[in-house]
């Protein structure tokens, strides 16, 4: 993939972030792609929800396993805003997704690079990653949020 196609499905996955910041969630939105076309889309979801679960790579991996009729999603790219978190990494090795690119690094709760490195673990299923793409548009978007509710308070 080309530093185009990266910004481009980035770019998607941010218009999903901003859906959820239209619904007072937390502004999170992730995209799988398969052959160069987006299978799923879905942002964060557990407010709404009241469901821990409703992130929202957990949320787009579903959707893309349900469209593909496999939980095997071994040609996958997932693209999200934010870091994934234990729960959602741990999604990826468990649907063997190829590829993970991601936006913002997550200080607390990061499960790639940040806290702790969970892809780079010796599981049956090995996932390509990439940090930092367009990561000053996903982190300004989650600042912004965060600032916005601590006013609230």
């Amino acid at each position: 993939m080309t530093k185009n196609n990266h910004t481009y499905f980035m770019n998607e996955a941010l218009k999903e972030a901003n859906k959820a910041l239209l619904k007072n969630e937390v502004p999170v939105g992730a995209i799988v792609v398969i052959d160069g076309k987006i299978v799923s889309r879905a942002h964060n979801l557990r407010e709404i929800k009241q469901d821990f679960s409703c992130h929202a790579e957990f949320l787009a991996l579903q959707k893309a396993a349900k469209k593909i009729g496999s939980w095997r999603l071994e040609d996958a790219s997932v693209y999200v805003t934010l870091e994934p978190c234990p729960m959602c990494a741990g999604a990826m090795i468990q649907s063997r997704v190829k590829n993970l690119y991601y936006g913002a690094k997550d200080p607390k709760t990061g499960a790639v690079e940040s806290v702790i490195r969970l892809l780079d673990e010796r599981f049956n299923h090995q996932i390509h990653y990439e940090g930092d793409i367009l990561s000053l548009k996903s982190s300004n978007l989650l600042k912004s949020f965060f600032k916005k509710l601590r006013k609230k308070d």
